[in-house]
Formats: C-alpha cells, sequence, structure tokens
C-alpha cells in the first residue's frame, strides 16, 4: 500500500503527465485545426466525461460501504467477545474462569497480532487457535443448575455470533477489487483526460486549466479508492479501537 507523500507523488506525476500531453499534442495537432472538430470532441468528452463520472461514483460508494461494513462487524464481534465473558460469569468452574481468560487473550490477540498481521495483507492465525480453545471450554461445561444451562445457552449463541463475525473479517481483510474493475477505472480515465487534451479552445491557460481540474479529480478518486478498497490495509483503515474498548471493559472487572 501506498503512504501518503507516495499518494500526492502519484496525484502529481498523473497531473503533470497530463499537461505535458496536453502541450505535446498542441506541438502535433495545433489548436486552430482542432477547433473546428469542438463539437464532436466536446460531444465525445460530454458522453465519457459522463459515463466515467457514474463509474467512479459507484465505485467511491461500493469502497466506502464495504469499508463500513467492515468497521461495523469489527464492533460486533467484540460485542459479542465481551457477551462471552460476562455471561460466564454463571458457568462453573473451571469454565468460568477458563473462558474469561480466553476472552482476555482473544482480544490480546487480535490486537497484538491480527491487526498487525491484517495490515501486511497476511490472514491471521491467533484468534482463531484461541476460538478453537473456548468452543472447547463451553462444550466441557456440565451444568447443575438451570441458572447455568441459560448462561451456557447464551455462552454458546454468543460465541457462534463471535466466531462468524471472525470469519468475515476474515474474508474482509483478503477483499481485493478485481482487475477487471481496475482496468475499467483506468481506461476510463485515460480516454476522459485525452478527450479533454484534445478540446481546441481559443486559451491555452483555460485549456490547461481544464485539464489540470480533471485529471487532478480523476487522480485523487483513484487515489481513495486504492486506500479505502482494502478495509484493513494503507493509509484509511478499520480501527482496532473496539477490541481495546472490549479490553478495558473486561479488564476493569
Amino acid at each position: 500500500m501506498l503512504t501518503f507523500t507516495q499518494n500526492c507523488i502519484v496525484v502529481a506525476a498523473v497531473v503533470v503527465a497530463s499537461l505535458l500531453f496536453m502541450a505535446a499534442l498542441n506541438r502535433i495537432w495545433p489548436r486552430e485545426k482542432r477547433r473546428t472538430h469542438n463539437d464532436l470532441i466536446g460531444w465525445q468528452l460530454s458522453v465519457l466525461g459522463t459515463t466515467y463520472a457514474v463509474i467512479m461514483g459507484f465505485m467511491l460508494y461500493a469502497v466506502w460501504t464495504a469499508f463500513g461494513e467492515a468497521t461495523l462487524n469489527a464492533d460486533l464481534e467484540s460485542n459479542s467477545l465481551v457477551n462471552v465473558y460476562h455471561l460466564a460469569d454463571s458457568l462453573p468452574e473451571p469454565q468460568r474462569t477458563q473462558l474469561q481468560g480466553l476472552a482476555l487473550s482473544y482480544a490480546g490477540g487480535v490486537i497484538n497480532e491480527d491487526w498487525p498481521q491484517m495490515a501486511r495483507g497476511h490472514v491471521p492465525e491467533k484468534s482463531v487457535e484461541i476460538n478453537k480453545e473456548m468452543w472447547r471450554a463451553v462444550m466441557a461445561v456440565r451444568a447443575a443448575s438451570p441458572t447455568e444451562q441459560t448462561a451456557e445457552d447464551h455462552v454458546l449463541s454468543e460465541l457462534v455470533a463471535l466466531s462468524q463475525h471472525r470469519m468475515t473479517r476474515l474474508m474482509q481483510s483478503t477483499y481485493r477489487l478485481p482487475k477487471v474493475l481496475w482496468c475499467v477505472l483506468l481506461v476510463g480515465g485515460i480516454l476522459t483526460i485525452v478527450s479533454s487534451c484534445m478540446f481546441g479552445s481559443e486559451s491555452t491557460n483555460l485549456h490547461a486549466l481544464q485539464v489540470f481540474s480533471f485529471s487532478l479529480l480523476i487522480s485523487l478518486c483513484l487515489a481513495a479508492i486504492t486506500d479505502i478498497h482494502r478495509p484493513f490495509q494503507g493509509l484509511i483503515h478499520v480501527s482496532d479501537y473496539a477490541f481495546r474498548r472490549a479490553q478495558q471493559n473486561m479488564q476493569a472487572r
């Protein structure tokens, strides 16, 4: 993933390359000769620009929605973990102490191991192993009273939810935009910028401002999609705050 500085360099490079292409085109195909084709070029730019704007808007919405879903799923996973910890109070020993210890280990493992591994694009394993131990601990419970039986049922329900949210998080951490969509975004951006460069404007400065605006907006949108489409990587990523909050909640007991 690119850093903030690298993103700025890429955006600047796209803008400069677009302006250089416009300058080169003015030498090869003078503005005066292109001006007679402005109606056709303007129609082409209008169609390309509108189509690309719809595609870009849809992609930004899609990646931001996926980012929001990943954030919500992490919150739900941490809530299920806290519920397991508190419900274990009504379980018999030794499962009570064992399960609460595992819940604390789970939160620590997610914060210290899962999140850094997901940031590097790896599939984390720590929470998977602890989750298995939690299941073994719950299945070993022998309820001796209706209260313990009810607590065991609720713990099982929350443990099922915890496992589901964990699996969803692991899937979201490996999510990537398909290459065909990146191809559409890149080709569409290039065609839109090239079309804006072809316009035969009487004012070179006004034309340069138009090309600058198109290239800057397109490159910024592409940089945003690049950073957001991997929810657990890059500059903009899902925070582990939910698990830190859950850890503090459990340790406060």
